[in-house]
C-alpha cells in the first residue's frame, strides 16, 4: 500500500507547530520569576492582548471571534437562551459565553535566548498590572529603556491550600534596559510572533458546526453527496 505523503506532511505540521506553540507561551513554574513586560511588535500602542476562548467545548478550547469584534454562533445561542427566560436556560448560556484571557509579550530573565514568549493570566493579575501602569510613580512599565522588571510567584493549588494555584506580582522599584547590550534589546523588540499564529480562529461556519456538533452528540454525520 502506498504511502500517503500528504496525509504524513499534515501530521509533522501538526507536531511542528504544537512543539512551537508550546515553547512561545510562558506558564510561571512554583517559587519566583523575574520577567519584562516588552512592547508589542503588532500592536505597540498597548502590549496587552485581550482574548475570548470557549472552553471545554467538546472538551476542547476554541478561540472566540468576539476577539476581534466579529460574529460568534456560540454566542449568538447563548443570547438566544438568554431570552427564552428560563432560569436553567440562563444558566446555560452563562455557562457558553466565552472567557477572557489576557496575554502580554514577555522576556524571562535568565531565559533571553528563547526569545519574547506570551503570557497569559486571569482577571486580578491584569487589574494590578493596568492598576501598575495606571500609577504615576511607575508608569509604563513596558519601555524598553525606562521599563521595569516584574517578580512573580507562583503557588501551586496544594501548597496555597487553596482550590486553585495563586499567583502575585510584585513590580521592581528600579528602572532598567530590556538588555545592556542594544543589539540584543533591538533583536527582542523586532523577532517576535503574532499572537494570532498561536491561537487560529475558526470561520463562522466552521465555529457554527462545532456548535451543532455539541449541542448534538449523537447526530451522525449527512453522508457525502
Amino acid at each position: 500500500m502506498a504511502l500517503d505523503i500528504n496525509a504524513i506532511k499534515g501530521r509533522l505540521n501538526k507536531l511542528q507547530n504544537t512543539q512551537r506553540k508550546s515553547d512561545l507561551l510562558w506558564k510561571p513554574k512554583p517559587g519566583k520569576t523575574q520577567i519584562r513586560i516588552v512592547p508589542y511588535k503588532f500592536g505597540p500602542d498597548n502590549p496587552f492582548i485581550e482574548l475570548y476562548f470557549h472552553y471545554n467545548v467538546n472538551n476542547k478550547t476554541y478561540l472566540s471571534p468576539i476577539s476581534f469584534q466579529r460574529p460568534d454562533p456560540i454566542v449568538e445561542f447563548a443570547d438566544k437562551l438568554k431570552r427564552m427566560g428560563d432560569k436553567d436556560d440562563w444558566k446555560a448560556a452563562k455557562a457558553m459565553e466565552p472567557k477572557l484571557r489576557s496575554f502580554v509579550p514577555v522576556v524571562v530573565r535568565g531565559e533571553e535566548a528563547k526569545g519574547v514568549q506570551f503570557w497569559g493570566f486571569g482577571k486580578t493579575v491584569y487589574q494590578e498590572l493596568l492598576g501598575t501602569i495606571a500609577d504615576p510613580d511607575y508608569g509604563d512599565i513596558t519601555d524598553p529603556t525606562q521599563g521595569r522588571d516584574v517578580t512573580v510567584e507562583y503557588i501551586s493549588a496544594e501548597d496555597a491550600g487553596t482550590s486553585y494555584p495563586v499567583t502575585t506580582i510584585r513590580v521592581k522599584p528600579n528602572q532598567t534596559n530590556i538588555s545592556d547590550d542594544a543589539t540584543v534589546s533591538a533583536n527582542l523588540l523586532e523577532n517576535q510572533t503574532e499572537i494570532t499564529d498561536l491561537y487560529s480562529e475558526l470561520s463562522y461556519d466552521e465555529l457554527k458546526n462545532v456548535l451543532e456538533g455539541w449541542l448534538n452528540p449523537e447526530k451522525k454525520a449527512e453522508p457525502a453527496s
